[in-house]
């Protein structure tokens, strides 16, 4: 190989000079550097995100994480016309952490102040081009190029309806997340959480009022990462049972971090005997007030307290009243008993649902989820009911017991909806009636797979 060594290469005549051929490579040894070509309008990267506030250089571009908090770049001092800097959103989260463009003495766009960059994703060159203007923005994205990716995941009984798929848990299980997505396909999920029905309470010589719905929860916009989530589905509350053993609460729904309170017990009434009575309890849903006995106030819905609430409460009952209140339900609190209105004890109505999870994934009827059961019905009252019974809250809440005629007809809230049992009665001539157990809850979870 020929060598050459001479300080200056000259054209022989013209103002061109051409160095090698069509298909050559000019290359410079290692360690040498170029000048007086000029820039090409293109950055050389820095891989190394920046974490903390720095002053740029001059042909270098920079991926800056605010994720800690909000970063200053200062740009260089005394530029050149076509100094060039760079910067990319490191993390999406300069919608949240901005960043700070110091001047350094320059203008920005013509203007004597610094410039803040707040959009998540965003990504700026800017180019210094004299001392009117200062440095110019010449390119500004707002949007990071990405693969196009939805939430993948497994667990529970899946079915999908449009681009959506969904996940029914009736019982506990896992939600394992293979991939958390992006926000060009779908990073997210809804789910409905719905806690188990309280059981509706009997009554000794009185009347027991309805169960309480499970909390009903429907949470969207949930962040995923790739792990798997415990499910928990929360189960129906024990029926009362005469004698002594009171109603129990409903049983708490839990998914990603996020959970739906069990319904409230119904109240039992054992009267003067053979013992004391139970008053009804809060929870999702309150349980409603039994009558006679002074145990007529219902149990507080929403208790917790979340928003939007999950529940509402339950009825309550005066004093020497001939029923039981209903338990409340979703969108409505238990009707309280009235007296000379033997049948107004109904459990409060659930909530419609099925417009973000189809019907078909379940409801009673379809998409009606967390109804409170019915308090119990006094036949001889005036004026007569005319079903003999109280019927609980549409979405699954049991139907009321009745006296003397309807002995033990208190119904169990159905499951999987998170629906309260009925009020049970004592029948006279015979042994005191059970309330209705609450139905179990179930737990639903919605996201985007297909565009």
């Amino acid at each position: 190989m020929s060598k050459i060594e001479v300080n200056q290469v000259s054209s022989q005549c013209g103002s061109t000079l051409t160095i090698g051929q069509s298909g050559d490579t000019i290359q410079l040894a290692a360690g040498a550097t170029q000048s007086g070509f000029g820039r090409t309008g293109t950055v050389d990267w820095d891989t190394t995100a920046k974490t903390a506030s720095f002053t740029a250089v001059s042909g270098n571009g920079y991926f800056v994480n605010t994720t800690s908090g909000g970063i200053t770049v200062t740009l260089p001092a005394t530029p050149s016309a076509g100094d060039i800097v760079a910067l990319q959103d490191y993390a999406g989260t300069w919608g949240t952490n901005n960043v700070t463009i110091g001047r350094n003495g320059s203008n920005i766009g013509g203007t004597a102040a610094d410039a803040t960059l707040s959009t998540s994703d965003q990504s700026v060159t800017l180019v210094y081009v004299d001392a009117t203007r200062g440095w110019q923005t010449i390119n500004d994205s707002t949007q990071s190029v990405q693969a196009t990716l939805y939430v993948t995941a497994t667990g529970g009984t899946i079915t999908t309806c449009g681009d959506y798929k969904y996940h029914k848990f009736t019982g506990p299980g896992t939600f394992c997340v293979s991939c958390a997505g992006n926000p060009i396909g779908s990073d997210t999920i809804q789910t409905l959480l719905i806690a188990g029905g309280g059981g509706g309470g009997y009554g000794s010589s009185d009347y027991g009022g309805g169960g309480g719905a499970g909390g009903l929860r429907n949470i969207s916009c949930i962040s995923v990462t790739a792990t798997g989530y415990p499910i928990t589905v929360g189960g129906g509350g024990a029926a009362g049972q005469h004698p002594g053993t009171p109603s129990g609460n409903g049983s708490s729904s839990t998914a990603i971090s996020n959970t739906s309170a069990g319904g409230g017990r119904g109240a039992t009434s054992d009267g003067p005997s053979p013992g004391a009575s139970h008053p009804a309890c809060a929870g999702g849903s309150g349980g409603g007030g039994g009558g006679f006995s002074g145990t007529g106030t219902g149990g507080a819905g929403n208790t917790p307290a979340v928003s939007p609430p999950q529940g509402n409460p339950g009825g309550n009952t005066p004093a020497s009243n001939n029923g039981g209140a209903g338990g409340g339900g979703a969108s409505c609190a238990g009707t309280p008993m009235t007296p000379g209105q033997a049948n107004s004890g109904f459990g409060g109505a659930g909530t419609n649902v099925s417009a973000c999870f189809p019907a078909p994934l379940g409801g009673s009827p379809g998409g009606y989820y967390s109804g409170g059961g019915g308090g119990t019905t006094n036949e001889n009252a005036t004026p007569t009911p005319a079903s003999g019974y109280t019927d609980g809250g549409i979405g699954g809440g049991g139907r009321g017991s009745s006296f003397p005629t309807q002995k033990g007809t208190a119904t169990a809230g159905t499951v999987n909806t998170g629906g309260g049992g009925g009020g049970g009665v004592t029948c006279t001539p015979g042994p005191e009636s059970a309330g209705g157990a609450g139905g179990s809850g179930i737990v639903i979870i919605k996201y985007k797979y297909q565009n």
